[in-house]
């Protein structure tokens, strides 16, 4: 009950946040990207994880998949995204998107000069591989 207590406050303050980000020193999350997803894991157990990568200039990624959607946010430089079937998505420092699940993809820092930093957050079931390596 305590817990239904706390939640029930917690989507309260939230819901008031509007009103109360004109008040000088408190502090509202600010919504970077909402995006409704397939193909999230749908077992009793769930695997959290957080990663980061620096890509130098000119470094690529592997050609691969996911086996689910995997969000990721952009702290430096310029990030490009190639799918298979899909037009090409660029983005830049502050910018996040999904990458989404099954699809064949390759990634790129095609700056000349700065790296580029990400930080990678995606749900999967237990113990499943971050990426699967396509030849």
């Amino acid at each position: 009950m305590r817990y239904l207590l706390t939640a029930a406050a917690i989507s309260l303050s939230l819901a008031a946040a509007p009103a109360l980000a004109q008040d000088a020193g408190v502090a509202r999350p600010e919504l970077l990207l909402r995006e409704l997803v397939t193909g999230m894991p749908t077992g009793d157990r769930q695997e959290v994880k957080v990663l980061t990568a620096t890509l130098r200039p000119g470094d690529k990624t592997v050609f691969h998949s996911h086996r689910f959607p995997v969000t990721v946010y952009i702290l430096e430089g310029t990030f490009t995204l190639e799918m298979e079937g899909r037009p090409a998505v660029t983005i830049k420092a502050g910018e996040a998107m999904v990458e989404p699940p099954n699809v064949r993809m390759t990634g790129y820092n095609r700056g000349a000069s700065e790296p580029m930093r990400v930080v990678i957050f995606y749900v999967s079931d237990p113990d499943a591989p971050f990426l699967d390596p396509i030849n």
